[in-house]
């Protein structure tokens, strides 16, 4: 699984005219699920993302996680992810998985960022979206749980 995680002082999801998600201060992540992942890889990437210690402290270090700061996650399917454009200028999305296992991954990844006690917001599987965020820093950290954490 992949995920771009955004620190952000606000974000929003909306369908159409439909707002579906919104959160304060907290975490935009865009997730994609790839070939090949399994349960463990949507854990794994939920511990990480949540325990991310990406906000500043009183000395204004990077040191604090959504635990510390008490923040909201929101939480964005996002097959692009997994868009390959080494050739030609077409991406091919061939390395994504199949929507109806890559929607169980992505719901296991959101149930686990909930069992570790974070309020999660999400986006609607396999809608065109509209996103919008204040990314604070700017923050955006890139991660892949085939690569080691």
């Amino acid at each position: 699984m992949r995920a771009v995680v955004q620190r952000v002082s606000r974000a929003e999801v909306s369908v159409g005219p439909e707002l579906i998600g919104r959160i304060g201060a907290g975490l935009c992540v865009l997730v994609g699920v790839g070939q090949g992942d399994l349960e463990a890889d949507a854990r794994g990437l939920a511990e990480k993302v949540t325990g991310l210690r990406i906000f500043e402290d009183d000395a204004g270090r990077m040191n604090l996680s959504l635990f510390d700061t008490g923040g909201a996650l929101l939480a964005i399917s996002q097959f692009t992810l997994f868009g390959d454009a080494r050739k030609g200028k077409r991406p091919s999305f061939s390395d994504a998985m199949e929507p109806v296992r890559a929607s169980e991954l992505f719901e296991t990844f959101c149930s686990a960022c909930r069992e570790r006690g974070v309020t999660v917001a999400t986006g609607r599987f396999r809608a065109e979206m509209r996103v919008e965020l204040v990314n604070e820093g700017p923050v955006t950290i890139l991660l892949d749980t085939k690569k080691a954490f």
